[in-house]
């Protein structure tokens, strides 16, 4: 008989209604984590969710602030700010960035310092919006615009630049402002420069950074799906940069630069009593603004390797031997040494035991002289002599005294020390002792004594106030109310350096006057060796210099027609009118210029009637007096 198995009803019932509980559990679990998340999303979350959904389409734009504007000291506008078309990239929306600009070069040109600037910045980079391409054309606007749509993260905003509408008469004094690079990243305040592409990079603009650049505001906008701005929500205005007012008169610097004419040189202009730079003219110079749109690596290396140097700023960073031109100061050592005795000058000089000789310019001799006839004539014998007596270290207190071998600390960047040579300063330098013939050329402005055009005319503004310094200053006010005007409570006052005792310069008021008279006779009378720019208006006191650019043997002759012109001696003059109420000092430097009393004096001549008598350049070479030889003799 075949076993066979009934179903168990009970059993198969108890397994479904099992299976179904399980089922139903199971349910209720996951529609409860599903209320629980709802929950979560629509209640703990709500907000946060909200603004992420909000960002989709409001969001926060940077606005850069106007830098602040730069003024000389009668108002007239040296850096101001024009509104560009710039060409900026949003990362975040950009898949392929180099296929985006490969696209995008074909609709504007887009150059290779450009493209590499951009490139550098962007792995650095926390802005949403890069600068990519400045001051576009309006056909390259047009041509952007009908494309739009194929560019997203790409948009065209308008900008405010920096120009320098007068270019080159100003560069060396302003500076200017260059693209933000991935150097400057690294050191600037991010938050400060949000909607910034632009940083001062130089000069004035670098210096007054801070002060120019502003803070910047915020606009938020709603944009669509594609990232377009559709409107305007609101708006937080940015804070403008300060302005800055300087002590520079911009016509005496164009009529500085113009006296220079194609001579590498510089001229620079001070008020003796402030210490505002009235002129500060480097020569050949460079227009700024083709670095503020970001000048091409071929241009630049024009510039940067011509022989002429147009991007050295020579009233700054030139140093040169002063010549003759500090024999004043090593004048009022003799004084106050009571070495300043009566010697012979015979046109040339011999230490004891020596056989060498150190030749006077003047080759047959100035005969009998004393300090007064010595600074006249600018004889060597005299200072040789009295030098070899002194001693170098008094000689080279004075020099410092006055503020050589240190910067001046003018409120601008780039400034290089001088140098005032002596035994301590040998022996650290190249390990060798002092000889007594160092002594004697340190005493005449030659050797290894150094300065800039700068520190010559600091030097010059001293002997003007008879011993009291006066640092030198471009700034002289900022403003701070909103119409842009000047207040008197940030002007800046005169940073006085001290006097004699002081730790200012050597010198008492008779040694001053003596000195001075000296100088004054230096243009005044009939052996002066700048008698051919005096003139009848004003007493001018001046010093001629020649800085030897190639030693020549005591056995020859020092011959310029047979030196090709880079070799020729630098030409030097110092200045300060009128005498007894000095409102200028002047230091002009003229590279292989050869005499200072041809070349460079006819300059200063030049620069000090436009100041004190509103001249233009033509005028003062023809005022019929001795004044007019003076100008034709450089032209």
């Amino acid at each position: 008989m075949n076993n066979v198995r009934l179903l168990d009803d009970a059993a198969e019932s108890r397994l479904v209604r099992n299976r179904l509980l399980f089922a139903a559990v199971l349910a209720a679990l996951l529609a409860a984590l599903l209320v629980a998340r709802v929950v979560y999303l629509q209640v703990s979350q709500h907000e946060s969710y909200v603004a992420q959904s909000r960002e989709n389409r409001i969001r926060l734009i940077p606005v850069a602030p106007p830098r602040g504007l730069i003024y000389d000291r009668n108002g007239v506008l040296l850096a101001r700010n024009v509104s560009v078309f710039n060409l900026e990239v949003d990362p975040e929306q950009v898949q392929n960035m180099d296929d985006m600009l490969h696209r995008l070069s074909q609709l504007v040109e887009l150059g290779d310092a450009e493209v590499n600037n951009f490139t550098r910045t962007l792995g650095r980079a926390r802005a949403s919006s890069l600068l990519l391409r400045t001051r576009l054309s309006q056909e390259e606007l047009a041509r952007f615009s009908v494309n739009r749509h194929r560019f997203p993260g790409v948009e065209i905003r308008t900008r405010l630049q920096r120009l320098y509408p007068l270019g080159d008469l100003t560069a060396h004094v302003l500076g200017y402002v260059g693209r933000i690079s991935a150097d400057d990243l690294e050191q600037i305040d991010a938050a400060a420069y949000r909607g910034v592409d632009h940083i001062g990079k130089l000069g004035l603009e670098s210096w007054y950074e801070r002060d120019l650049l502003g803070r910047p505001g915020f606009e938020q906008v709603e944009t669509n799906a594609h990232g377009r701005i559709i409107r305007l929500l609101s708006r937080t205005p940015p804070t403008p940069g300060r302005n800055l007012r300087l002590g520079l008169d911009i016509e005496l610097q164009r009529v500085a630069l113009e006296a220079l004419g194609a001579e590498r040189g510089a001229v620079v202009a001070i008020e003796p009593a402030s210490g505002d730079v009235l002129a500060m003219a480097s020569s050949p110079a460079y227009d700024a603004n083709r670095f503020v749109r970001g000048i091409d690596s071929a241009s630049y290396q024009l510039l940067s390797g011509s022989p002429d140097k147009p991007l050295l700023n020579r009233a700054l960073r030139g140093r040169y031997s002063p010549g003759s031109t500090i024999k004043g100061v090593v004048g009022l050592a003799l004084l106050e040494a009571g070495a300043a005795v009566k010697t012979h000058c015979p046109g040339w000089f011999s230490l004891p035991g020596s056989s060498r000789r150190y030749r006077c310019w003047q080759r047959e001799g100035h005969g009998d002289v004393n300090l007064h006839s010595a600074i006249v004539q600018s004889c060597d014998v005299y200072f040789y002599r009295a030098a070899a007596a002194l001693g170098i270290e008094p000689i080279a207190r004075a020099l410092r005294s006055f503020g050589l071998g240190r910067a001046t600390g003018i409120d601008t960047d780039g400034e290089l020390s001088g140098l005032v040579p002596d035994p301590q300063w040998k022996r650290a330098a190249v390990n060798e002792s002092w000889f007594p013939g160092e002594t004697l050329i340190t005493a005449i402005g030659q050797g290894a004594t150094l300065v800039t055009p700068l520190q010559l005319a600091a030097l010059t503004a001293t002997l003007a106030n008879r011993g009291a310094a006066t640092q030198p200053r471009l700034v002289t006010a900022l403003d701070v109310n909103a119409d842009g005007e000047f207040t008197a409570d940030e002007e800046r006052r005169p940073l006085r350096l001290g006097k004699g005792g002081d730790g200012g310069p050597i010198g008492g008021a008779d040694d001053f006057r003596a000195v001075v008279k000296a100088m004054v006779d230096v243009v005044h009378s009939k052996s002066g060796t700048a008698r051919h720019i005096k003139t009848e208006r004003y007493a001018i006191a001046g010093k001629t210099g020649t800085a030897q650019v190639i030693s020549i043997a005591q056995d020859e002759e020092y011959d310029a027609e047979k030196l090709d012109k880079r070799f020729h001696d630098h030409a030097l003059f110092i200045a300060f009118a009128p005498a007894e109420e000095p409102a200028i000092a002047v230091a002009v430097i003229v590279e292989n210029g050869g005499s200072g009393s041809i070349t460079a004096a006819p300059i200063a001549r030049r620069v000090m009637d436009h100041h004190l008598r509103g001249l233009t350049v033509a005028e003062a070479g023809s005022t019929g007096d001795n004044g007019a030889s003076a100008v034709t003799a450089v032209q």
